[in-house]
């Protein structure tokens, strides 16, 4: 049997993780935030570095030979079998419209997988996370997926759809499921706490799924990419409720 998280180093990342999230609120809705563009043409701002600065700084005091990965700055390696992996904020593009669903995103791989994840959401004052044979808390409190074993039934999210391959959206919509746009981390906040069935997400780099391979599986539900694989990576990646996992698998694939 896998070896359950630290609760004490839960507690820990839970309280970093919103303490750089508040720090975000600094920028949140000031129409003179300057707004850069990275090499891929995503937007970044003086928000995003300062929240990735604070999680390095500390994360670097109190766990020294652990190593990090962050969306804005090059990966740290450590001696520990421990990776921090860190996206300040999840959402930029919502971030800097106004709009108040944008995450801020902290997670822990060890020699045995995935361990920790943290999704806070600043504006809302909200916050899930889960530790690794510990359980998945919303605000402090157990919470888990929805029981809807129906897919027409169901409320999907995604950040977008520009981003689907050809024919998966079809095929998705024609199971007629309500389908949202609740996106980026807060998609998976509502499919851990029971208030959507499934967030689909192509295209994401490992830093915005690190936290959900923990916080999905912990509040009862599956996360895999399209392909079945679980692997902590880059990729497309679904999150259920569990129940509907398989039939809306077959329908992005094509099967």
């Amino acid at each position: 049997m896998t070896e359950s998280a630290d609760a004490d180093l839960l507690s820990e990342a839970v309280e970093l993780a919103c303490e750089a999230g508040r720090l975000t609120l600094d920028w949140f809705n000031d129409h003179e935030l300057s707004v850069g563009r990275k090499d891929d043409g995503s937007p970044v701002t003086e928000a995003d570095k300062a929240a990735e600065t604070f999680l390095r700084e500390a994360l670097s005091k109190r766990f020294p030979d652990d190593g990090v990965i962050g969306e804005e700055y090059p990966e740290e390696q450590g001696t520990s079998g421990r990776t921090w992996i860190i996206d300040p904020i999840d959402g930029t593009r919502s971030f800097v419209r106004g709009v108040p669903l944008y995450t801020t995103l902290l997670a822990m791989i060890d020699q045995h997988g995935p361990a920790i994840g943290v999704a806070a959401v600043p504006p809302l004052d909200e916050a899930v996370w889960a530790g690794r044979g510990l359980g998945c808390y919303h605000n402090g409190r157990r919470c888990q997926v929805s029981p809807q074993t129906e897919l027409s039934r169901s409320y999907l999210c995604a950040s977008g759809f520009e981003w689907w391959p050809e024919g998966a959206f079809d095929r998705v919509k024609t199971a007629g499921a309500r389908m949202r746009t609740w996106g980026d981390g807060y998609g998976y906040v509502l499919v851990s706490t029971g208030r959507t069935e499934a967030m689909i997400d192509p295209g994401l780099n490992l830093w915005d799924i690190a936290p959900m391979l923990v916080i999905i599986p912990e509040a009862g539900g599956r996360i895999t990419q399209w392909n079945a694989s679980t692997t902590p990576s880059a990729g497309d990646w679904l999150a259920t409720n569990g129940a509907i996992h398989d039939e809306l698998l077959a329908r992005l694939r094509g099967g």
